[in-house]
């Protein structure tokens, strides 16, 4: 059996098995203000934390855009549900499907992602992989993102 088919094997058997969450991270404001320079929304919701006492949430919330960049990259997650795959030269982050933000992420607040592969197909020399990703808020009964990330493997 060749490197690929092998990976997506030992993959495919994970299909539907819920991971380990992430450890807790937390979402501060100066991450905030970093993630606003470096994508140059600078909106008061989530830069002014004077301002932002008086808006719809009573403080300053972390960009939705940020929330879903950092949920495959927390601690502690090691591919938040994907074993690791011998053979696998790198991935790449081919796209998003159904990305939805539930509820915000307050500045302070800790998050963890837990991930549940969904499926897992051989693309050439690559393997598809869409990898379901729930961000959790502490204390909030529902998650801040959800979206299936679609990653490709390359052999």
């Amino acid at each position: 059996m060749s490197a690929i088919e092998n990976a997506r094997a030992i993959l495919a058997a994970k299909i539907g098995q819920a991971s380990t969450p992430t450890d807790w991270f937390e979402i501060t404001q100066e991450r905030i203000n970093a993630f606003a320079d470096a994508t140059l929304d600078h909106q008061w919701i989530h830069v002014d934390p004077e301002r932002a006492k008086s808006g719809p949430f009573g403080k300053a919330i972390a960009h939705g855009q940020l929330s879903q960049s950092i949920m495959m990259f927390l601690p502690g997650g090691e591919g938040v549900g994907l074993p690791k795959v011998e053979g696998a030269k790198l991935g790449i982050n081919y796209g998003w499907n159904k990305v939805r933000f539930p509820s915000p992420v307050p500045v302070g607040s800790f998050v963890r992602t837990r991930g549940m592969l969904k499926e897992v197909s051989v693309k050439g020399n690559m393997l598809e992989v869409v990898n379901e990703l729930t961000l959790e808020v502490q204390g909030s009964e529902k998650p801040a993102c959800v979206a299936e990330s679609v990653l490709r493997l390359v052999f």
